[in-house]
């Protein structure tokens, strides 16, 4: 069995699995996107912030302990809502169950929209990003990161477990689906080159100030090892846009 979006997260034990995963300081969420992330958004003290694809909202909890006036989180899986209302409850913030297709996006009410490892469940970015467009106020930022392209070209290297030594990058040109085989699941996730990011996002009315492909950094990382067999393959691509 397959799938899409976030259903995946409402099984079990993959949720169960995924959550363990995801908060290990050594994760690539924690050492290279989390950094990244936080740099490319800048100030975002006062300010209103729309997360997509927004998980357990741990993010949304950090943002508003922080600084932020007010987060609004997106997620489709039911499992995730619940431990996301947990998270914020009692904070300046809400939770929607809906996908980032789904969600009715009210216009220029945001200062920033931000998406971490989600876009990539996306069949269709150009609506995406003209909706993202629409619901940022005048200036307003875009900052998201997703897979990067090199590492969802192909997942035939992951026949020999999620911990690859060696990375195949295959078929980079013919973007479309992938089935990636993730914590004992099969997960569809959607390829898209460096380039067709950039051309949606300028097509929608972005200017794009920033990309990062995650360069990682030792400070990061709680041993060697693990530092240096990150510095073989980016695993991060991340963006920084205004409208």
């Amino acid at each position: 069995m397959e799938f899409r979006g976030a259903s995946v997260y409402d099984q079990e034990n993959f949720f169960s699995n995924y959550m363990k995963r995801r908060y290990k300081k050594d994760s690539p969420n924690n050492a290279i996107e989390s950094p990244i992330i936080y740099e490319l958004m800048g100030d975002f003290q006062n300010k209103s912030i729309l997360d997509l694809g927004c998980g357990d909202a741990s993010f949304g909890k950090e943002l508003l302990n922080q600084g932020a006036a007010f987060y609004t989180g997106i997620e489709g899986s039911q499992q995730m809502v619940t431990s996301a209302k947990l998270n914020i409850a009692n904070e300046n913030g809400t939770i929607h169950h809906e996908t980032m297709e789904s969600y009715c996006y009210p216009t220029e009410k945001y200062d920033i929209v931000t998406s971490r490892f989600a876009i990539h469940y996306v069949s269709d970015v150009h609506s995406l990003f003209q909706n993202v467009h629409k619901t940022l106020k005048d200036n307003g930022k875009f900052v998201f990161s997703v897979q990067h392209p090199l590492t969802t070209s192909s997942f035939l290297s992951k026949q020999t477990g999620d911990k690859r030594g060696n990375w195949i990058v295959d078929d980079y040109f013919l973007e479309g689906e992938r089935k990636e085989p993730w914590i004992e699941q099969i997960v569809v996730k959607y390829h898209r080159t460096t380039e067709h990011y950039f051309k949606a996002l300028t097509k929608s009315g972005f200017s794009v100030i920033d990309l990062q492909e995650g360069t990682p950094k030792r400070e990061h990382f709680t041993n060697d090892e693990e530092f240096e067999r990150r510095l073989r393959i980016p695993v991060v691509l991340a963006f920084s846009c205004i409208k």
